[in-house]
C-alpha cells in the first residue's frame, strides 16, 4: 500500500508542477493539453513507485519517464521540451523514491 500512495503523490505533485511550466505557452485548446500533459506525468510518478523492475532507482525512473514521454512528443512533433522534463522528473523521482 506504501507504494501506491507513494505512486498517488509522485504523480500528482509532478503533474501539477508540468501544468504550471505550461501556463505561459501559447497552446491551441490549452485546457486538454494541460489535462493530458498532467495525466502523462501523473502516470511517470505512480508508475515509478509501484513498478518492479530490476534495476537501480534512478535508472528505472528515467526509463519510465523517458518511455512514457515519448508518445507525446512524436504527436506534437515537439521533442525536447516533453522528453527532457520527463526524463528528468523521472529521473529526480526515482530518486526520492527507493
Amino acid at each position: 500500500m506504501a507504494k501506491v500512495v507513494s505512486g498517488i503523490i509522485a504523480g500528482f505533485v509532478f503533474g501539477i508542477l508540468d501544468v504550471l511550466l505550461m501556463v505561459p505557452i501559447p497552446i491551441n485548446d490549452k485546457p486538454i493539453a494541460m489535462l493530458a500533459s498532467f495525466i502523462n506525468r501523473f502516470a511517470i510518478g505512480f508508475f515509478i513507485a509501484t513498478i518492479n523492475i530490476p534495476l537501480p532507482s534512478w535508472i528505472k525512473g528515467l526509463l519510465i519517464g523517458l518511455l512514457l514521454s515519448l508518445p507525446d512528443a512524436i504527436i506534437t512533433k515537439t521533442y525536447v521540451p516533453i522528453i527532457g522534463v520527463g526524463a528528468i522528473g523521472g529521473l529526480i523521482i526515482g530518486f526520492i523514491i527507493k
